[in-house]
């Protein structure tokens, strides 16, 4: 194996701060994770490891710079007497013929990574390894997001009432529908989704049930009302169906028929809690199956009153 401080690329002079800088360096440069697409940069990043494991600790610097284990983290062997050893101090063996040495497990509480992890993982979010191979934390896996239709009534939507949905995981929730919410929109209900870490979330999809008298325009309802002709003439109070229940809307006289009146706050709610307006557009609609007298009153009538109702008409 490569010297270690030649790994690193720092002095045997370097301080504990450019040792922990070189690796950090390193490390960042050469991990697997960072690194797919290169199969060179796991040896290199495993041998990285393995230097600062040697000169990341203070005891195995120490006895490595003394000659006392090599670059592997290995004894290296002393020899024996008569070989130009001098002879074994008290203590210093057993038996004069073999050194004795204490081995430290790595760096403070006995890590035997010697801290290399913690610089890995504030580096690399949570990658680290130890012993003498490369190691990949597994990442928590987000749960995926699951989706589901509702289908909503304009009443419900006005009351405010909960609407009940069935998601694919099996669970049924109690939905609020939030003022404002138009057809095709989305409500996100967290930690509702798939199991995982964090739980995926569901996705609602909001669908206005069609209904049989308003059209929606944005905020704004539209609706036809008919009137009879002397309504429209003279001007009258009529009953006009609403989603809050039927409200008297007065026909100002002189009313031409698609001439519309408003309500207002009889809409859709909006966003800021208040509601859009209710259009009503009158239709004029005569006696089914004619009417004698009427005929010869307009028979009259346009005689002596005709006047023009079409733009297009002096162009015939």
């Amino acid at each position: 194996m490569r010297d270690p401080y030649d790994v690193l690329g720092v002095s045997r002079t370097a301080s504990e701060a450019e040792i922990k800088s070189a690796f950090r360096k390193l490390a960042k440069k050469h991990h697997p994770d960072q690194n797919k697409t290169d199969p060179k940069a796991k040896e290199r990043f495993g041998e990285a490891n393995a230097a600062y494991e040697i000169v990341g600790d203070k005891v195995k610097r120490k006895q490595f710079d003394r000659g006392e284990i090599g670059a592997d983290g290995k004894p290296r062997f002393q020899g024996f007497e008569g070989f130009g050893q001098r002879p074994p101090q008290p203590g210093e063996g057993v038996g004069g013929n073999a050194r004795t040495f204490r081995w430290s497990t790595g760096g403070p509480g006995g890590d035997p990574f010697g801290g290399g992890e913690d610089i890995l993982s504030e580096i690399l979010g949570g990658f680290g390894r130890r012993g003498s191979g490369p190691r990949t934390q597994q990442q928590p896996q987000r749960g995926e997001d699951v989706h589901a239709t509702v289908a909503v009534t304009l009443e419900q939507l006005v009351t405010g009432e909960k609407m009940r949905v069935d998601l694919p995981t099996g669970r049924t929730m109690e939905v609020a529908i939030p003022p404002g919410t138009r057809p095709g929109q989305s409500i996100r209900l967290k930690g509702q989704g798939r199991p995982g870490t964090p739980a995926g979330d569901a996705l609602v999809t909001v669908e206005f049930v069609p209904h049989p008298l308003f059209r929606i325009e944005g905020d704004t309802l539209r609706r036809d009302i008919s009137v009879t002709l002397d309504e429209a003439v003279l001007g009258a109070k009529v009953r006009v169906p609403t989603l809050d229940g039927p409200v008297t809307l007065t026909v100002p006289p002189k009313s031409s028929g698609g001439r519309a009146l408003r309500l207002k706050g009889k809409g859709l709610p909006r966003p800021g809690g208040d509601r859009g307006d209710l259009l009503v557009t009158l239709r004029i609609v005569l006696p089914e199956g004619g009417d004698a007298d009427l005929e010869a009153l307009m028979k009259k009538w346009r005689e002596a009153h005709r006047y023009q109702a079409r733009e297009d008409e002096a162009e015939a």
